[in-house]
């Protein structure tokens, strides 16, 4: 299996949207997955509540990056529950930037056969 499969598969295994406390909250709709320089692989899934405090499944990826100390991104996907690849959201695009300068250089999954840089997804930096 190349790269981007095993990356995309490896966020489904986490996919699945269940209900919060709210009939219109829920989590797990959207999963990701990044592979970091060091080769690990870290998942997280969205979270979609009211007053816009959730947060999407890149966001936890990263933040349990983090968790072990790893800032480079080399590779992220995110799958939505009907099997759809997203690119991720001028949020997450920042927020990968901005962790890291050299996450420019991660490989942004946008389509099963379709892979671009951060950079050419964010090419004009405001800091």
């Amino acid at each position: 299996m190349d790269e981007v499969a095993s990356l995309i598969e490896e966020a489904r295994k986490y996919l699945g949207a269940f209900r919060l406390s709210r009939e219109w909250m829920s989590a797990g709709g959207v999963a990701a997955a990044i592979r970091t320089a060091s080769g690990r692989i870290y998942t997280g899934i969205s979270i979609d509540v009211s007053c816009g405090i959730g947060f999407c499944a890149e966001h936890a990826a990263i933040a349990e990056m983090l968790k072990h100390r790893e800032t480079r991104i080399e590779m992220v996907a995110a799958i939505t529950e009907g099997g759809h690849i997203i690119p991720p959201c001028g949020r997450c695009r920042e927020f990968m930037l901005q962790i890291d300068d050299e996450n420019e250089r991660t490989a942004v999954v946008v389509a099963r056969d379709r892979v671009v840089a951060l950079k050419e997804l964010l090419p004009f930096r405001w800091c």
